[in-house]
């Protein structure tokens, strides 16, 4: 290993609709590998028409609070969260947030309005450049919204888009979006993740890339998370080491974790 401080701050056990392992299964396999800490972040989508929000956000939340107990001493288990399109009912989303006292709340956008996950779309039915467009403007209420910890996989839909379409697209058109939702974050002091399973598809890249990592570095970024997004115990802890590479080449010294929400930087080492 290359680095101490191993941490993953975004993962999915069974609770998830697409998890397919137990929160104890993803902390013994994070242990495995050398861990000091883990963030269990299931879905929450919160404009899903048939998820059962108080099943779903009970029962993940009574297993990682035991998964917390069971593993003190020998790994950090964070109880976390990810609400998915929080701003599509803000008041659902923070009316679980006040239900459940979390460690780590992560905010992410997976489809637009009334629209299906862009890991469904269909590409040849679409302007690229009109979805991404829309995409970056729901991004934008989100970090303006801002009761979430991190920012998600800002460049979510580029799994599909590029790395698994192969379509070319020129993020430049969105630089100015991007800045005023890297500007939202850093003005609330919210962390932005580097999402490291893109390293694993054909684009090989982490979700945002080194550019973007480094604009929000530049424009004042003080906080980055990184994180798998693993759905199955074995891609635990994949590509934290190189997440943790990148953002010291681009100028952070420190990643962050969270307790009670309240943000913790551990050295980069």
């Amino acid at each position: 290993m290359l680095y101490k401080n191993i941490i993953d701050m975004h993962t999915h056990s069974d609770n998830s609709f697409d998890g397919n392992h137990s929160v104890v299964l993803l902390c013994e396999e994070a242990i495995n590998k050398g861990a000091k800490g883990i963030a269990i972040t299931d879905h929450c989508d919160i404009d899903s028409k048939t998820m059962d929000f108080r099943a779903l956000t009970t029962n993940q939340f009574v297993e990682t609070f035991q998964a917390k107990a069971n593993f003190a001493g020998s790994l950090v288990v964070m109880q976390g969260i990810e609400l998915g399109q929080p701003i599509y009912n803000k008041e659902l989303s923070e009316s679980i947030l006040n239900s459940f006292k979390y460690d780590f709340v992560l905010g992410s956008i997976h489809n637009l309005y009334e629209t299906e996950d862009f890991y469904f779309l269909d590409y040849k039915l679409y302007d690229i450049y009109d979805l991404l467009q829309k995409y970056f403007e729901a991004e934008l209420e989100l970090a303006q919204w801002g009761n979430f910890d991190t920012l998600a996989h800002l460049t979510y839909p580029l799994r599909y888009i590029v790395a698994r379409e192969g379509i070319r697209v020129d993020l430049s058109k969105y630089y100015d979006l991007i800045d005023a939702i890297f500007e939202e974050l850093i003005k609330n002091d919210k962390a932005l993740e580097i999402n490291t399973s893109g390293l694993f598809l054909e684009m090989a890249e982490t979700l945002p890339g080194k550019d973007l990592i480094k604009r929000f570095k530049d424009l004042g970024g003080k906080f980055v998370t990184i994180g798998s997004d693993s759905h199955s115990a074995d891609r635990v802890c994949n590509g934290i080491e190189k997440g943790m590479e990148l953002a010291k080449e681009c100028g952070f010294d420190n990643i962050t974790i969270f307790e009670k929400r309240v943000p913790v930087e551990i050295p980069i080492v």
